[in-house]
């Protein structure tokens, strides 16, 4: 049996390493799980105040689209939204149009309209809505809106916007922010029916494993910014060749957002030099 005069000393020892409230950070912010995300995905700078700050509140907008508002069926058993102009004729040629971090509004809405006009109207055209109907024009809260969309609901959205186009259906995207990103993870999870990725100033993926499903070259349209960066959109560029894809790319000199015309710091001519790019891409592959 041990002596009471060798335990306490051990008992003591321990207490003396037990933290207290009182050694404890009580002025640390709780964990946040949902807002940690990779360093590839532009979703880490939501919250960011001086992100926020990029973007002004767009102006508002009364548009009477050409299209429709439509469902469709994803595999986690919540329908899909989306905005849709069909093709003229029957066609299995489509356009995925994904949104900036606002959410499907009406310049998404135009946006769409302009694409399938200038496609001559032989393209269907899916606005596809990230959101699941949400929408603002507050920067904050379009910072809420996009830190807490969930992985799986979006890759749901994109799998079933995929079903809903048609096992025939050649896939091209466009995106711009956040959109832009998904612009290009809708490529890489289209697989063989993606034809083509247009990605405004959006996050590139990082994983060399993941940019070797494309079936499919990309075109980058980025601005001048510190997060999406010159170094960053360079490694993006390493990247793909090393996963044996092709990129083309421009940085303009312009802000984020500067091909929005909500955008008090919109470009019309890095706009147009910009769309005319996306076009001319698009039109190569459809």
């Amino acid at each position: 049996m041990f002596k009471l005069s060798f335990i306490l000393p051990i008992f003591f020892s321990f207490v003396l390493f037990v933290p207290t409230f009182n050694d404890l950070d009580t002025k640390a912010e709780p964990m946040t799980i949902c807002h940690t995300f990779p360093g590839d995905d532009m979703r880490q700078f939501a919250l960011d105040p001086e992100f926020q700050a990029l973007h002004f509140a767009p102006a508002p907008l009364q548009y009477t689209g050409v299209g429709t508002n439509v469902t469709f069926k994803t595999t986690d058993g919540t329908d899909g939204k989306g905005y849709l102009v069909k093709a003229k004729k029957k066609s299995n040629k489509w356009l995925f149009v994904y949104q900036e971090w606002w959410g499907l509004n009406d310049y998404i809405r135009q946006e769409s309209d302009k694409f399938y006009k200038d496609l001559g109207e032989n393209v269907n055209v899916l606005a596809v809505d990230m959101y699941d109907g949400q929408s603002t024009s507050n920067p904050q809260e379009a910072g809420k809106l996009m830190s807490g969309t969930k992985e799986d609901r979006l890759v749901a959205i994109v799998n079933g916007a995929t079903t809903f186009a048609g096992k025939k259906a050649k896939i091209a995207n466009v995106g711009w922010c956040f959109g832009g990103a998904w612009s290009l993870r809708s490529a890489i999870l289209g697989g063989k029916q993606t034809v083509g990725s247009v990605m405004y100033y959006g996050m590139p993926v990082s994983d060399v494993n993941e940019l070797k499903k494309l079936n499919s070259d990309v075109l980058g349209l980025f601005a001048t910014e510190t997060r999406i960066s010159k170094e960053v959109i360079e490694k993006f560029a390493e990247n793909m060749k090393i996963a044996g894809k092709k990129l083309d790319y421009k940085i303009f000199d312009g802000v984020h957002g500067f091909a929005n015309p909500s955008n008090p710091k919109h470009d019309p001519a890095l706009t147009k030099e910009a769309y005319g790019m996306a076009l001319g891409y698009l039109k190569g592959k459809f």
